[in-house]
This record gives C-alpha cells, structure tokens and sequence, in this order.
C-alpha cells in the first residue's frame, strides 16, 4: 500500500516515461505501473531491483487482472472523479451567476432579435433565464450520463469471461473503489460489453459536446450584445479584466468570451475524434 501511495503522490513520476501513441489496450501502461510498484516493492523489501523477487509485475501486481479490464476501469474512475471533483461544480457555479444576472436584469427592457434583426420586446432577465436552463439541461445530461460510467470492467479480465479470477473478485473491487472515492461504483452487469465498448465514454462526452454548444451559443451572444461601445450594439457593458488592445487605449475585448469558445472548439473536435 505504501509503494500505492508513492505512485499517487506523484513521487515515482520518473519511471512513467511512456506516451500515448501505445497498442489500444493501455498494454504498455499498464505494465509500467505494475514494474514500477514491483521494483519499489522489491526495493523496500531489500531485494534487487529488476529480480521479480519477492513481488512480481505480472503474478503479484496484475493478479486476476489484465490490461483489458484494467485500463477501462481506470478510465471510468478518472472521468467519474474528474466530473465530480471539477466540471459539475463549475455548471453549477456558471449556472448561478447566470441566475443572478437574469434576476438583476429583470426589469430592463430591451429589443428581442431574429435572424439579428430587431423583433419584439422583452427583458435581458428573460433572455438570460434562457442561459440558465440551458446549463440546467446540460447538468442534467452529465448527471444522467454517470450512472454508466459508475460500472466498472474489473474482474472480467482479458476477455470478459473472467478468467483467472476469484468469485466475488470483481464485486469486491467495485466496492473498495467505492469507498476509496465516495463515489457509487459498482461491478459491470456484462463484462463483454464493458471490456469491447466504450460507450459510457462517448455518452459522457456527448454530454459535454451539448455543454460546449452552449457555452458557444451563450458566448457569442454576450460578445455580440457587448460589441461597441460607439458603432456596435453596447447592450451589455463587459468588465474590464485586462488591457484589451497593444495599439489601442482602453479598448476593452470579450476576452472571457473568446476563451471560451475556444475551449468550446477543443470539445468539438475532440467529439468527433471520440
């Protein structure tokens, strides 16, 4: 447990030189955190490194395990954590300053536009509770994307038949990753399908490609409202988080804006290649 921890902390990062450009199984990384804990164990126990005595990569560390339902659980936990830990808790956050700004804006009356042409009246409140359910709705979608990616392919190793396995193994993994993350982990149903596809993944991503198409949307609205201040709209007055131009004084840009629809695009393509 000791050498685990050493991994985690990032104090054995040295002996991880591999890329990503590997066979399609994780093969290659698998190995190497299996060598790495081997040799550390080795080390600590006073034996020599590179032996495989007393604790071998492949009998020991990979034990009723193989690349093929080990690197998909891996997987699964790091995107699990990440949603929680890091792009849940930042919808949220975008999602209530837009709440804030609809309610403050309530009263402002302004013209609706179609097809950027002007159309009838209605609130700058209204038009951003229209932001708001949209980051709603993307919440929901990554929520409602979860409960997959919680099914974990441990224990059906190489080829989901669990071959080489314990009974109650996977079970048990399950329920440790659980409780070592406090997130809802479990054993997948079908070990078949949990080793040949990837689906879980590519419906968590379609959920943030929705997200992503929001965000440009939102964006490109809050730019376009912001634009001026002299010859373009001026609807909206955006903050000035850093000088906006090399050659021009106080020209202020939708830098937040931009940023954001940059990373957008990122998420776009990163759909397609998904």
């Amino acid at each position: 447990m000791s050498v685990k921890d050493e991994v985690i902390a990032g104090k054995l990062d040295e002996h991880f030189p591999l890329v990503v450009w590997q066979t399609g199984s994780g093969t290659q990384s698998n190995m190497n955190v299996n060598e790495v804990i081997s040799n550390r164990a080795i080390e600590i126990l006073g034996g020599v490194l590179g032996s495989k005595k007393p604790v071998h990569p492949n009998d020991h560390v990979n034990m009723s395990q193989s690349s093929n339902d080990t690197y998909p659980t891996a997987m699964h936990i790091a995107v699990a954590r990440e949603v929680h830990a890091r792009l849940l808790p930042g919808l949220k956050r975008l999602r209530d300053s837009l709440a804030k700004k609809s309610k403050e804006f309530e009263n402002i009356i302004k013209i609706g536009r179609t097809h950027t042409q002007d159309a009838v009246p209605l609130t700058l409140g209204q038009e951003f509770s229209g932001y708001v359910q949209q980051m709603d709705n993307g919440i929901s979608r990554v929520e409602a994307a979860l409960p997959r990616l919680y099914m974990l392919a441990a224990g059906g190793t190489a080829v989901g038949t669990g071959l080489n396995t314990r009974v109650g193994f996977a079970e048990k993994v399950a329920s440790k990753v659980a409780e070592l993350t406090g997130l809802p982990f479990v054993t997948a149903p079908n070990k078949f399908e949990a080793l040949a596809a990837h689906d879980a993944m590519v419906e968590m991503h379609g959920a943030l490609n929705t997200c992503a198409v929001s965000l440009m949307k939102i964006a490109n609205d809050i730019r376009f409202l912001g634009s001026g201040p002299r010859c373009g709209l001026g609807e909206l007055s955006l903050p000035e988080n850093e000088p906006g131009s090399s050659i021009m004084p106080g020209k202020v840009n939708p830098t937040q804006c931009e940023a954001i629809t940059m990373v957008a695009a990122q998420v776009f393509g990163n759909q397609v290649r998904i």
